[in-house]
């Protein structure tokens, strides 16, 4: 069915074609983060099979276009010989005559991988030199060799084989599931002739097909593909650099920088926190966006409009949960906080995040409360956050951005206390929604 919004999917919240209907004028247009099914996806990728995320060649072809009027003598030429995403630097490289270090600081450097298209910009006849390349992508293998192409999807070559068979996309691949898939599952095309791998000649072909899963297997070890792991789980389970602990937990921000990028926004999903902004507000009062995190698919904003101080949560486009102070901003120096405090635990399955009370604070003096019965429960999206406007999609309908503020924004601070709650199958979700 798709998605009215993407960020339901990776929030774990499933929308029925009933649910989404009314809302279809809205498709493409900005109330909307859409997101169209599979087959749409198969029929974005014509002629080739499959889509993003395997490695039947519509999960791994691209245009590629160079527009280079100084180095390029005929223009609106196409290019047949095969290249790969590694070698655009080599290429670059050449282009520029420039020979990479082997050695930086003291240290060795590794090998630039890729080999150079720079050849084929002016001459469309000559060969290419790129004759293999592997490919392997969540336990999903490939291999392109001199005109034929070998596949072997994971967890088959469809979702429903796969489920079949007992498998499904995530699952872990055991020795004996490797020996059932390289016994059983590899397909073989002929890309020279069937570009769009539609007739499988594996059983015709046995000997050219042992030949390429071999090659395969010698591709994979010279770059380190192996073990061969197809649990998303557990990939992404494992610890990686953060660029600051306390940057999860205590952040201050400022008016006039850059968009904070997803990865570098504090963490308020399912957790007690606190927004303190240190305003001054001219005679007449001021109006605008103090903090926006998020955008139209979900997220939170503190703004000033009417006078008034307002909260709004928008769970996943589907609700916005406002709170407005009962007093007006005074003029001068104001702190103004806005205070959530989890009141129960989140419902994962279900796609709802921790209920909560909400509580807005004008200068030490409480100014308005509200029960939110549930919030997003894991990611707002890839806009990040942004101080003293709303950056790109406007998180609520109460305002269009960049709605900036009036008055003056000394700081910005979001402090984060208690235990992250997480799910690690939407912790996998959260990192394909940057894809």
């Amino acid at each position: 069915a798709g998605a009215f919004n993407e960020m339901t999917a990776f929030n774990n919240l499933s929308q029925t074609t009933e649910e989404m209907l009314p809302r279809i004028n809205e498709l493409g247009g900005t109330a909307s983060y859409n997101h169209y099914p599979w087959g749409w996806a198969w029929a974005g990728n014509t002629p080739f099979r499959r889509w993003k995320r395997e490695v039947y060649r519509g999960g791994c072809t691209d245009n590629m276009i160079i527009h280079w009027p100084a180095g390029i003598k005929s223009g609106g030429q196409l290019r047949k010989q095969y290249a790969h995403s590694i070698d655009l630097m080599p290429t670059v490289l050449e282009l520029l005559n420039i020979h990479p270090p082997e050695m930086i600081k003291g240290v060795i450097q590794s090998p630039v991988q890729g080999v150079s298209f720079a050849e084929t910009i002016n001459n469309q006849d000559v060969p290419s030199k790129h004759i293999t390349q592997y490919y392997e992508m969540f336990g999903c293998r490939a291999i392109d060799h001199d005109g034929w192409r070998a596949v072997c999807g994971w967890p088959g070559p469809d979702y429903i084989e796969g489920k079949a068979r007992g498998h499904k996309a995530g699952d872990e691949i055991t020795p004996e599931i490797l020996a059932e898939l390289d016994a059983k599952c590899w397909e073989l095309y002929n890309i020279k002739n069937d570009p769009a791998e539609t007739k499988n000649l594996a059983a015709e072909n046995p000997d050219k097909l042992k030949e390429l899963i071999s090659l395969w297997w010698t591709e994979a070890e010279k770059y380190n593909v192996l073990p061969l792991d197809g649990s998303m789980l557990m990939r992404f389970k494992a610890a990686r650099p953060k660029l600051s602990e306390k940057l999860k937990t205590d952040n201050t921000f400022y008016p006039g920088l850059s968009v904070v990028p997803l990865a570098g926004t504090p963490a308020v999903y399912n957790r007690p926190h606190t927004i303190t902004a240190e305003l001054e507000i001219p005679e007449g009062g001021a109006e605008g966006v103090i903090i926006a995190h998020g955008g139209v698919a979900g997220g939170y904003t503190l703004f000033v409009q009417e006078n008034r101080l307002h909260y709004v949560h928008n769970y996943l486009g589907i609700e916005e949960f406002e709170l407005v102070s009962d007093t007006d901003m005074p003029a001068g120096k104001v702190s103004a906080e806005f205070h959530f405090m989890p009141t129960g635990l989140p419902d994962m399955k279900e796609g709802r995040g921790a209920p909560g009370r909400a509580k807005l604070v004008i200068n030490g003096k409480t100014a308005g409360k509200m029960k939110l019965p549930h919030t997003v429960p894991f990611t707002f999206g890839i806009e990040g956050l942004s101080c003293g406007y709303d950056y790109a999609d406007s998180v609520s309908k109460k305002y269009r951005p960049p709605f900036t503020f009036t008055g003056k924004i000394n700081s910005v601070r979001v402090e984060v206390s208690g235990e992250l709650i997480k799910d690690i199958v939407l912790a996998v979700n959260e990192i394909f929604s940057r894809q």
